[in-house]
């Protein structure tokens, strides 16, 4: 009997009738195929961990469950720091996006944030197709129902079939199937997604180990039939015209776009809607999970805003070549009747066929407080959450935490130290920070206000941030390495050039009179005159000396973004720099481990508490736990001899 790998490469021979299932232990074994487990998969695989991905179905690996889109404000930084660090979600989003807008680009850099609309089934094809390009990664297609756990450390996981494979690291990355239950109207039924089973039997093992679980709840708008909407009512969204898209890499990008369409709800559409309500599992009290907070339900929308007679409708094409479209600002648990009732009120929807209705869903989630900065449970060595299981929302969030779990899971079966990320280098590191410290009681989402140093955490250069530590991992390849050094070498040229070069009155005086900028008398540095609010690139590009340098030195794009940023920004730049330095030498103070808060007696009964759940691994963080106060924090520093 022939044995084959998922890549097509014989293995051995085997005698007919030998259950070889599994070659040995694996070194970790991700649980769920969703954005972060395929993430999570992919960086220990690549690190050189021997690593099993099983999932409950091989054909909806990486599906987008929800909106077929990657990145918008914050996430998009996520996603560009993903990249960086050597993920593959950018890449794989860059060759399957069907349209890309950079957002905020009205505002300061800090809050410029990527986005694109992807091709659904293209995007699930390519990541699979990636997954099954990485040699050492196994594939395994059933419901893992339980854990082998043994005096407080992982060994493994068991299947509904009744096997158990051996690991020295798992890691769950569950999204919403566990126990998940959808809501259409009355009708409640078991489901972790459209048409696919719940995932049933460790939430009861995980309390069962003293884990604390709890319910969560999210939504999805209808699907419809693009064939049957009016376009001309609606308010057409192109793509921008230069696709600049996620990676740092280069990166296949589409020739054309398709563009996306604005309508709108009205009190008519707001009426129909309310007909509903005494079916509704939200108003009925069936729904006991709390809902995102920024992506309301269309009947939340109605009932909180109620001053609002009418809300934005983004109307989404789902791929190429399908005439599928989601409805995004229409999320709704409503009867079905109700929905395309309503639906048809809306501009351009009169003649629409819905291909499926919208539903709620609850699932279990654990509070993140029970994790480590690696994301390893405390209670549990060896076992880790990303993604949904850990009260997050979005796939960029879910991304990012698999990343990090899959790359910390690997170097713990390496015997090797943990990668962690603090505030000041990543958005990840914000995120992670923010979950085991504060935990959750609603989905977590990213915004670019979670984070006090995002003046540093920019989308343009998250690869000078973490390219490097990539790098020195394993993860980011050479060739990743080499395009930061020259693009790092053509800024520091250029930023070198704006500082000793001047610009006379003759010649700039005019672009500064259309620009409602005071004229200059006479000859100054350019790094002054970029550092005025109303000056931008483009003006300064019209000077023959810059026009000079490009000739001879090139022109890179990003370099130039890069170097102008730094330099007209520099006075903020460097106060936030600052600013992360002095709590950087607090992150610096660890806190043991078995630190025992209950004896030091000037601490609050508060923090006493907080302090012994969480175990904050330095004072900085330590000082991030509400309820924790900065004389609580000062008690420690003495206690600790600072």
């Amino acid at each position: 009997m022939l044995v084959y790998r998922s890549d097509f490469q014989q293995l051995k021979i085997v005698p007919r009738g030998t259950k070889l299932m599994f070659q040995g232990e694996y070194d970790v074994i991700v649980v769920g195929a969703g954005h972060a487990g395929c993430e999570a998969a992919a960086a220990a695989a690549n690190l050189g961990a021997k690593t099993l991905l099983a999932t409950m179905n091989m054909d909806t690996i990486a599906q987008m469950s929800c909106n077929p889109a990657m990145g918008g404000v914050a996430k998009g930084q996520i996603v560009r720091e993903i990249d960086a660090l050597g993920g593959y979600s950018a890449i794989v989003t860059d060759e399957t996006m069907i349209q890309f807008k950079m957002l905020n680009q009205s505002k300061g850099p800090a809050m410029w944030s990527p986005r694109a609309q992807s091709d659904r089934m293209l995007f699930a094809k390519k990541w699979r197709h990636v997954l099954e390009g990485i040699e050492n990664l196994d594939f395994w297609q059933e419901m893992v129902s339980g854990l082998l756990i043994e005096g407080g450390e992982i060994k493994g996981i068991k299947t509904s079939l009744g096997l158990e494979i051996k690991a020295k690291n798992v890691i769950l990355t569950n999204g919403t199937f566990l126990n998940g239950l959808i809501h259409i109207g009355d009708k409640s039924f078991g489901g972790g997604r459209a048409a696919e089973r719940p995932s049933t039997g460790i939430t009861t093992e995980l309390e069962a180990a003293g884990f604390v679980s709890g319910r969560m709840k999210t939504g999805t708008p209808p699907r419809v039939d693009g064939r049957t909407l009016d376009f001309s009512k609606m308010e057409e969204q192109p793509g921008d015209e230069e696709m600049v898209g996620f990676s740092y890499m280069p990166t296949k990008k589409p020739a054309k776009q398709r563009s996306c369409y604005i309508t709108y709800t009205s009190d008519e559409v707001h009426e129909i809607l309310r007909t509903g309500f005494e079916k509704s599992p939200m108003f009925q009290g069936r729904i006991q999970g709390l809902g995102p907070r920024y992506c309301p339900s269309i009947e939340d929308k109605i009932t909180r805003f109620a001053d609002k007679n009418r809300h934005q409708i983004f109307v989404e094409p789902e791929g190429w070549e399908t005439c599928e479209i989601y409805v995004n600002g229409f999320s709704t648990s409503l009867p079905e009747e109700v929905q395309i009732e309503a639906l048809r009120k809306v501009p351009g929807f009169e003649n629409a066929k819905m291909f499926r209705p919208g539903y709620a869903i609850e699932y279990d989630f654990f509070q993140p407080t029970q994790l480590k900065h690696t994301l390893e449970t405390k209670l549990v060595k060896g076992l880790y959450f990303a993604g949904q299981i850990n009260g997050t929302t979005g796939y960029e969030e879910a991304g990012c935490q698999g990343l990090m779990a899959g790359i910390n899971a690997c170097l713990r079966s390496q015997n090797k130290a943990p990668f962690i990320l603090n505030r000041s280098e990543a958005y990840i590191g914000v995120l992670i920070d923010d979950l085991i410290t504060k935990g959750t009681d609603e989905p977590y989402r990213m915004f670019t206000s979670r984070a006090e140093y995002r003046i540093l955490l920019r989308q343009d250069n998250a690869d000078i941030r973490l390219t490097q530590k990539g790098y020195d991992l394993g993860l980011a390849k050479q060739d990743r390495l080499d395009r930061l050094n020259e693009k790092l070498s053509y800024i520091e040229k250029l930023i070198t050039f704006f500082k000793t070069t001047s610009a006379t009155p003759e010649e700039i005086n005019t672009i500064l009179e259309n620009l409602n900028s005071s004229k200059i008398s006479q000859k100054t540095k350019l790094t002054k005159i970029m550092s005025r609010p109303q000056v931008n690139y483009e003006n300064i590009e019209k000077l023959i000396s810059v026009q000079e340098f490009l000739k001879e030195n090139g022109t890179d794009k990003e370099a130039i973004e890069q170097a102008f940023i730094q330099i007209k920004y520099s006075g903020y730049i460097s106060r936030e720099k600052d600013n992360a330095e002095k709590i950087t030498r607090l992150e610096n103070i660890n806190i043991p481990e078995d630190f025992e808060y209950s004896k030091l007696a000037s601490l609050s009964s508060e923090a006493k508490q907080k302090l012994s759940d969480i175990k904050p691994k330095t004072i900085a963080h330590a000082g991030r736990i509400s309820g924790v106060s900065p004389a609580d924090i000062s008690v420690l520093l003495v206690y600790m001899g600072r």
